[in-house]
């Protein structure tokens, strides 16, 4: 029963934790897939594509280390609370901008930056607080799994309804949907019974322990060698996002619906990935299933860069979105689960410094080339790149391989010799 792949909903705040979100996440993705669909049918622009992108993600990068300080001194239960409602009140504005048909790029570049803002304070608050929502913790891997299963189950439901209502109702109206999905975890957060907070009795300086959190990350080399391998990945190859509009409007000459079929698919993907790395065994070697992984996504992104022929493309964007899963998820687990309790807001606010920080500026770089040389030759290259940067972490994380094996050996020995003794 402890290998079971959802033994982490034994943990009632838990399961109401991943209901509320499931819903929620799934107005989110409604949202980002109707942004870019709106940008891009004004512009016709690759480079605003990116600029979107940028503006909703390079808040976070600005904000995410003040937002892991606040996540560890104050109550990450009441910070939750106000930044999902905060979350809510920005899909309403967007709404109403879109519904009264008075808007221009500028506005909802405005209110993709205020969402940035929130969640600056939001990853570092939620991801940490899941030890919080678990009382068995040998229940933890499995839960920072389904954890990802949230967002992924959301990327496979959230686009293919978005296109569905983008062509038969408007953007508006998926925002308005989004603005509603936050009931639901407004709800799972106020039926919660957690233990009653505890604040901490020394409370240094922010500076002080933002300088704290770096000299952490460079006393432990293993948890910073990840989080480079994630930011690079961020950069050059995260960003393929960026250009599926185009795929979805040229190459496959289609509409809204065929966008939100992409997504959906690269979301099925990620999907299978997490279910995956959910079921596997306690002790498995997620360093060499990143490894792995990051080799299926490149040449995936690849064969998709290239393929015309839409239901050929759909399996290669299945795959690449399995690989791509495993960047996020399999290096928040490593960080989480090695990193030392009183640090976790600060570590996974340098988590979402590489991601909000990386992802944003690769989608500026992936807007102005595939301006000069096509979307198709852009995400060709994305994939080159990720084979080269699996080849570069290679030594590394085989290394780390070996290591945790012998490890594993000596406590046998250490264990028969005992039982000898």
């Amino acid at each position: 029963m402890k290998n079971h792949i959802f033994r982490a909903f034994r943990n009632r705040n838990y399961a109401l934790f991943f209901a509320g979100q499931s819903v929620s996440q799934i107005g989110t993705w409604m949202q980002r897939t109707a942004v870019s669909w709106v940008v891009y049918t004004l512009t016709h622009s690759t480079f605003m594509l990116g600029l979107t992108i940028f503006a909703a993600q390079f808040p976070s990068f600005l904000f995410s280390l003040v937002g892991g300080v606040v996540s560890d001194r104050y109550n990450r239960y009441k910070i939750l609370l106000i930044t999902q409602t905060a979350s809510m009140i920005q899909a309403v504005l967007l709404s109403v901008l879109i519904l009264t048909n008075h808007y221009v790029i500028w506005e909802i570049l405005s209110l993709s930056v205020l969402l940035g803002v929130i969640n600056a304070f939001d990853v570092p608050a939620r991801q940490p607080m899941v030890h919080e929502m678990v009382n068995d913790k040998a229940d933890l891997p499995n839960a920072l799994a389904l954890n990802s299963t949230i967002v992924n189950l959301a990327r496979l439901l959230g686009p293919a309804l978005s296109g569905i209502v983008l062509v038969n109702f408007g953007a508006g109206i998926c925002f308005l949907l989004n603005a509603v999905s936050f009931v639901a975890v407004l709800l799972s957060l106020l039926f919660m019974k957690l233990p009653p907070y505890t604040p901490s009795i020394v409370k240094n300086k922010i500076k002080a322990e933002l300088t704290e959190g770096i000299v952490y990350l460079k006393n432990t080399p293993a948890i910073g060698m990840i989080m480079l391998m994630l930011s690079l990945v961020s950069l050059f190859v995260s960003s393929y996002d960026t250009l599926i509009p185009v795929f979805a409007k040229v190459i496959f000459d289609g509409d809204a619906a065929t966008f939100g079929y992409i997504n959906s698919f690269i979301g099925l993907g990620a999907v299978l990935c997490t279910f995956f790395l959910a079921s596997l065994k306690p002790g498995a070697n997620l360093k060499m299933i990143l490894l792995v992984n990051t080799v299926i996504l490149g040449v995936c992104l690849m064969l998709f860069s290239h393929t015309t022929y839409f239901p050929l493309a759909m399996v290669f964007a299945m795959l690449f979105g399995f690989g791509a899963m495993s960047q996020t998820t399999i290096c928040i687990t490593i960080i989480q689960v090695d990193t030392d309790a009183h640090m976790r807001g600060r570590v996974i606010s340098y988590v979402a410094m590489a991601v909000f920080g990386m992802l944003p500026l690769g989608s500026l770089l992936i807007g102005a080339v595939s301006q000069k040389i096509g979307a198709p030759n852009t995400l060709l290259g994305q994939g080159i790149v990720a084979l080269i940067i699996a080849a570069v972490f290679y030594t590394f994380l085989r290394k780390d391989t070996l290591d945790e094996k012998s490890k594993e050996r000596l406590t046998e020995e250490e264990n028969q010799l005992i039982g000898k003794i």
